[in-house]
């Protein structure tokens, strides 16, 4: 199942200002959340569905959306308590299962299979579980189902709010496949583009293109982009008891970043620093992953399998900007983070044909001296040149 809040920031906020004695109801006035309004800097976040009627978009700066509706009101986010919020759903479906995986701060996955022989019937227990967060916490959430987390995030935006939706394998083809591929989940702005450009418009067309022909365009993207279009996807969730232990670090960013080259600097950098910690403990990794957040507080993850453990800077980082390349950053970057997985205490080398062997060996080597330098003489002690001049390389390295 997949448990998206409906209209999460300013449900939340709705809720917030009725607990403070609001007579009025926000969700059913002209209102969004937004910044500093005098500022004329701020952004809509959220808005409720009589601004939307009139013309209010999410991200549209406020002056804008106060042309288009003039009574407009524009209400501060509070995070603090979306947080409360966030919490209070979470624990209350943890009543039920343990096994809950948090997508961001307003939605989840929930596995129901090890459950059902105790609840029943998962659909009815979807009505129940959206009834009981409402009565209880005051606010509405969409929940949707599937075989897999791909068709439960797919059916949890069918149509909204407060709705129970099904995807399963059987019902791909009639629910799923006739919607624009703009609507597949992992497909962004930019790459729906790119799709009508080729003249696939459809989930249908996108989960009958030819491999071949999407590889020309999309290089490793293009087995994902099909296999998601055809409903397959992972059906493992990763609740925090069984999260594979790793080693991981990211950072809030100053200000939204839109531009992939903008971020190398801060992948450089946490890279660096997970691979000094994972060179510490004398282990190796075979799992790189990249987690980004937009400015809606969306948190996406992608990780790549490598073919030989490794615990070198250069090979963790080269694969974190492979992961990079792939991801979707129209909404923007707020945060940023690399994270190693699937740890082990030696790494068995496979040797390309095409690889100069003494030079890792070098590496290796190199890395060994510099961790000795910095353990001896402080971090700053020695720094990698193109992180010289950056505020970032500033931000880690002279710690």
């Amino acid at each position: 199942m997949h448990i998206d809040v409906n209209n999460a920031f300013l449900s939340w906020t709705a809720v917030l200002y009725l607990k403070k004695g609001f007579k009025t109801d926000i969700r059913n006035t002209y209102a969004v959340i937004g910044g500093d309004e005098k500022a004329r800097k701020g952004i809509v976040l959220a808005k409720s569905n009589p601004a939307k009627k009139r013309g209010v978009v999410t991200a549209e700066s406020l002056y804008s959306a106060k042309r288009k509706c003039p009574n407009l009101k524009v209400y501060p986010p509070d995070y603090n308590f979306y947080k409360k919020m966030s919490d209070s759903m979470l624990n209350l479906i943890r009543k039920y299962s343990p096994d809950i995986e948090q997508m961001s701060i307003d939605e989840c996955f929930l596995d129901y299979t090890p459950v059902k022989h105790l609840y029943g019937d998962e659909v009815e227990f979807a009505y129940k579980l959206k009834k009981e967060i409402y009565d209880t916490l005051g606010f509405t959430v969409n929940i949707g189902i599937g075989n897999n987390k791909l068709c439960a995030k797919m059916a949890s935006d069918f149509s909204k709010p407060y709705k129970v939706h099904t995807l399963y394998e059987d019902e791909v083809s009639i629910k799923m496949w006739p919607l624009k591929v703009d609507e597949l989940f992992g497909i962004g702005k930019k790459t729906a583009i790119k799709l009508h450009n080729l003249n696939i418009n459809s989930i249908y067309d996108l989960a009958h293109t030819d491999y071949h022909f999407l590889y020309k365009y999309f290089k490793n993207q293009s087995r994902d982009m099909i296999d998601a279009a055809l409903g397959k996807g992972s059906d493992v969730v990763i609740s925090e008891a069984s999260e594979p232990k790793g080693i991981g670090n990211e950072t809030t960013l100053n200000r939204n970043i839109f531009s992939k080259e903008e971020l190398e600097p801060y992948l450089l950098a946490l890279s660096e620093n997970v691979a000094i910690r994972l060179r510490k403990q004398k282990k190796y990794a075979s799992v790189v992953v990249v987690t980004l957040k937009d400015r809606f507080f969306k948190r996406v993850s992608h990780q790549k399998k490598l073919v030989n453990a490794t615990n070198l800077t250069e090979e963790i980082y080269k694969t974190a900007l492979d992961i990079l390349s792939e991801m979707d950053i129209d909404d923007g970057v707020r945060l940023i983070g690399v994270r190693l997985d699937k740890l082990s205490d030696s790494s068995s080398h496979q040797v390309s044909l095409f690889e100069d062997l003494k030079v890792r060996e070098d590496s290796n080597e190199l890395e060994k001296t510099v961790d000795f330098l910095k353990e001896k003489y402080g971090f700053k002690v020695i720094k990698k040149a193109s992180l010289l001049d950056s505020k970032v390389g500033k931000k880690y390295l002279n710690k």
